[in-house]
């Protein structure tokens, strides 16, 4: 796990184990140790960010647990209280998924109308940017971020990456005849990597499930349970319960159903690069 942010969702889970193995409601630890059950509660579903070494000690002991596991639980609270980089850019990606996608093991993406994050040519995330309305200097600090996300997809990572890209992404950029050859040869030279796979949406295929919106469900190590992040106009949302997952993975499937297949795909790519 090398995200804070990972890290953070980890402490949360081991606080609530320990609290019910210890046979305490909420309410009981409050009453305990005098503090509100908000911001117990806070604590536990990590919506207070960077609870104190203290607040966690004074948990730990209440709940019995000593030894080589307080010390684990400790330097959990020690490192989810890091200063990731990302938080530099918090004006221009949504951070909370970003912490995540940091310290996943595979990450499945659908990005609806765009071409995928992690698979973005510099040329295109300034176009991106210039959409959204960023001025030019935030446009800047964009293209920086995701060219530093983009390291995750470099030789020597883990993370492993599956795509699904739909065609009218990039004929969305066929006016300009130098970004859709430098995206479609970004495309394959991804591809290409052991990690990643990349599948391509004919806009032929018509109208499919993913019609509802641009969405991601990361998978994390040490039996971290996996979620969803789904994007909206109004902003991202992190979705953990298992019922919304479970649904997000279900039009993922009908998805790699529709698409081509990895090779059909690179084939596809490559004839678009020669037709540029």
């Amino acid at each position: 796990m090398s995200s804070p942010t990972v890290r953070r969702r980890r402490l949360s889970t081991e606080l609530r184990r320990h609290r019910v193995e210890a046979g305490m409601t909420l309410g009981d630890v409050a009453t305990e140790l005098e503090w509100s059950p908000a911001k117990l509660g806070h604590i536990e579903t990590g919506i207070r960010k960077w609870p104190s070494v203290t607040e966690i000690s004074a948990l730990l002991r209440l709940y019995g647990v000593t030894g080589g596991r307080r010390e684990a639980i400790l330097t959990l609270v020690r490192e989810s209280r890091l200063r990731p980089w990302w938080t530099q850019y918090e004006d221009v990606l949504p951070s909370a998924y970003v912490g995540n996608e940091a310290g996943a093991a595979a990450v499945q993406v659908y990005a609806g109308i765009l071409v995928p994050d992690l698979l973005q040519v510099p040329e295109y995330t300034a176009l991106v940017a210039g959409a959204l309305g960023y001025a030019d200097g935030e446009g800047e600090r964009m293209v920086a971020a995701y060219l530093k996300r983009q390291e995750l997809l470099e030789p020597g990572g883990s993370l492993r990456y599956h795509a699904v890209l739909e065609e009218d992404a990039l004929q969305r950029t066929a006016s300009d005849r130098g970004l859709l050859r430098a995206q479609t040869t970004r495309l394959l030279e991804a591809a290409a990597l052991e990690r990643v796979t990349l599948q391509l949406i004919p806009t032929s295929a018509g109208p499919h499930p993913g019609i509802a919106g641009p969405f991601s469900v990361l998978e994390f190590d040490d039996d971290e349970a996996a979620l969803a992040y789904v994007e909206s106009t109004s902003g991202g949302a992190i979705v953990e319960a298992e019922e919304q997952v479970g649904a997000c993975r279900r039009v993922w499937g009908e998805l790699t159903r529709i698409a081509a297949s990895p090779a059909a795909t690179t084939g596809i790519l490559r004839r678009m690069a020669l037709l540029t």
